[in-house]
């Protein structure tokens, strides 16, 4: 039997969240020697419906996670476990874990001072005792390498990828918006760089019917980037929207900002490019490793280079057909199945006594 830790059920659904949704969605369908586990306090319960959740303990969020989940496991006979999110239980060793990116580090200002502390002591903690680390992208395998000193040899790369929901328009259904829009998604804390989207787009002459449409909120974690539109009629806050809701928006986008300055990975700039919206893109972090030569790059530093591209992507219609076919060829490199195989391998030959493989040796903090 292998365990696969699903707190992440209790949550509300952000980009850790979708990895470990999708990807246990399809472990589920991969293998029969899973048992998902989760706190009573189930949010998704259509997903936990489909894996069959047990809910086990007494406490919800951190401490289900760090006493009851590993003091079941305990009375259990210790079986493997599998954590997808960012966390994990501490004191439990025959694990495989998650660690995303290292934003914390490397941009403290966009999160609160008691969070950047529970990363920054329990990731250590969590590497000295783990089997094998997941992360996301080569990006992030070598920040977190680099920063902890955790052999880059022992991580495995698994890379999202977009649920089939997110699709362009059928002939049937294929309608225009009242104006023209730019769009753009995240939590607008500060490394996503929203500001200086913002000051590029009010920067723009000429496009006076072009509307900014920005999805997401904030989150209690999140130091928010001073954002300020000052109620600019141009600019239009949607918050969180449902699944159905965000497709309609990429659908209709002339093409989708993605300005962050840092990002493990970037599942948004995908979702856009499934449902047939042109994407321009920061060059920075992993997000030139996840779209390759599929959109029109600028500098996130540079408001001028930012403006530059917006204005290129909204006058250019080739240029925009043309980033459609790259995106949609761009998308079909990822497959939450291809990921569930990935993981299902590193399984296999790290926690299920399969020896095809050798074994990810565990991290010995004294050696680099």
């Amino acid at each position: 039997m292998i365990v696969i830790n699903a707190r992440f059920l209790t949550q509300e659904i952000r980009g850790v969240q979708r990895f470990a949704e999708q990807l246990s969605l399809e472990l589920g369908k991969l293998r029969s020697d899973l048992l998902f586990v989760a706190p009573h306090d189930v949010h998704l319960r259509d997903s936990a419906t489909q894996l069959n959740v047990r809910r086990i303990g007494r406490n919800r969020g951190h401490l289900w996670e760090q006493l009851d989940l590993p003091l079941w496991l305990a009375r259990n006979g210790r079986p493997p476990l599998v954590s997808l999110c960012n966390t994990a239980p501490l004191a439990y060793a025959n694990q495989i874990a998650t660690h995303h990116d290292i934003t914390y580090v490397r941009h403290p200002e966009s999160y609160s001072p008691l969070f950047r502390r529970f990363y920054q002591t329990m990731t250590p903690l969590l590497l000295r005792r783990i089997r094998a680390l997941i992360t996301v992208s080569e990006f992030s395998r070598r920040e977190i390498a680099q920063h902890y000193g955790y052999p880059a040899d022992h991580i495995c790369v698994v890379p999202n990828a977009v649920a089939p929901r997110f699709r362009p328009f059928s002939a049937s259904d294929c309608r225009g918006a009242a104006k023209p829009y730019l769009l753009a998604v995240s939590s607008p804390n500060a490394h996503k760089n929203f500001e200086r989207m913002v000051a590029a787009f009010l920067s723009l002459e000429g496009f006076d019917d072009t509307e900014l449409r920005i999805v997401g909120d904030s989150h209690s974690v999140f130091s928010a980037g001073n954002c300020l539109v000052n109620g600019n009629q141009r600019i239009r806050m949607l918050g969180r929207l449902s699944d159905e809701e965000l497709v309609e928006e990429y659908q209709g986008a002339r093409a989708f900002v993605f300005p962050s300055l840092y990002e493990g990975f970037g599942i948004p700039p995908l979702e856009a490019q499934a449902c047939g919206c042109p994407v321009i893109a920061a060059r920075a972090a992993s997000i030139p490793e996840v779209l390759g030569e599929s959109a029109l790059y600028f500098d996130p530093l540079d408001i001028r280079s930012m403006a530059l591209a917006m204005s290129r992507v909204l006058q250019d219609a080739s240029l925009r057909n043309d980033l459609r076919v790259l995106g949609r060829a761009n998308v079909a490199r990822y497959s939450w199945e291809a990921s569930a195989r990935t993981v299902s391998r590193l399984i296999d030959r790290t926690l299920a006594g399969k020896h095809n493989h050798p074994a990810i040796a565990r991290w010995n903090p004294g050696q680099r």
